[in-house]
């Protein structure tokens, strides 16, 4: 069976992003055979290039390829670093510390009222620095893996992604740039996910 639309798909696989100008590749997430990267194929659940590397392989064929920043998550933008006042996060005029932290993803809402996840950049007395660009911004994501699993999805399997069980990429999770031994297995697709 090759994987197609509406497959069960499992995979291990190693993210690593980095390189440029002679640098080490870093390793961003890992997938493992214990802990893979399941997800109902062409579903929206991952990337649209993470798939489109996919199609056609079967259990046991390995893949390696390069996603373009620009087909993953974007170029990061400056625009996307805002001061919020320091109001905003108080509660009885305090902030929670366990919460508000250098480096911590805060779940936050838009104007709209949409989710969206933002990195605290910094703490300051007055404002609190976020970061609304995806943590894999501008970053070219290289994969490196192994189809494991490849099969029709179960009723169970579609009603629970219908019932919104989540998955990365498009319109799916917020929250990649899992580092290795994560549970989550995003796959950036990623977190929980995208």
């Amino acid at each position: 069976m090759k994987v197609s639309t509406n497959k069960f798909v499992s995979a291990s696989y190693d993210l690593m992003v980095g390189g440029e100008e002679g640098k080490e590749q870093e390793l961003m997430e890992k997938a493992t055979a214990e802990k893979p990267l399941s997800f109902i194929f062409g579903t929206g659940m991952m990337l649209e290039a993470f798939e489109h590397n996919l199609v056609g392989l079967s259990i046991g064929d390995s893949f390696d390829f390069t996603i373009a920043a620009e087909d993953a998550y974007g170029e990061y933008a400056d625009e996307q670093v805002v001061d919020i006042p320091r109001s905003v996060f108080e509660v009885d005029g305090q902030i929670d510390e366990e919460v508000i932290f250098e480096n911590n993803i805060v779940p936050m809402m838009d104007q709209n009222g949409s989710r969206l996840d933002g990195t605290v950049v910094s703490v300051g007395e007055e404002n609190i620095k976020m970061d609304f660009n995806h943590p894999l911004a501008g970053e070219d994501l290289h994969f490196i893996g192994q189809v494991l699993v490849v099969r029709e999805a179960t009723e169970e399997e579609v009603k629970q992604l219908m019932g919104g069980g989540g998955g990365c990429g498009e319109g799916g999770c917020d929250s990649c740039g899992d580092k290795e031994g994560d549970e989550s297995g995003c796959g950036c697709g990623s977190g929980s996910c995208h």
